[in-house]
């Protein structure tokens, strides 16, 4: 897949506990991502955070929360992103979604098997 230099980086800020299908939320909509063709997701676990509710989730030994922080990102082309968003509003019921400009300087994977770079 080749991407125009122009993307969007669409940020999904959930929790850790956050279910939908049955399986974990951020699972889930890496899945969708993938099925559906976008460029790619990236699940980040994050160590301390509070939303909405202003409720502090953290790692601290001595406060342990089992619904740390996650944030699924993706980046694609925006009529990609716009498409997805609809899914994403349809799943997450508690936490917050960004859009800003991605500036896309490289997207490659490589070829193992004879030693070039391909995408």
């Amino acid at each position: 897949m080749i991407l125009p230099e122009e993307g969007q980086l669409l940020r999904i800020f959930i929790g850790e506990s956050d279910r939908y299908k049955g399986q974990p939320l951020y699972e889930w909509l890496v899945n969708e991502a993938k099925r559906t063709g976008l460029a790619g997701a990236t699940v980040l676990r994050g160590l301390a955070g509070f939303g909405a509710k202003s409720r502090i989730h953290t790692s601290n030994i001595l406060r342990l929360s089992l619904d740390l922080p996650i944030i699924v990102e993706i980046v694609d082309r925006p009529e990609r992103i716009d498409e997805f968003l609809k899914v994403v509003d349809d799943v997450v019921e508690e936490g917050l979604v960004t859009l800003e400009k991605a500036y896309i300087k490289l997207y490659r994977a490589s070829n193992k098997k004879n030693g070039t770079s391909g995408t």
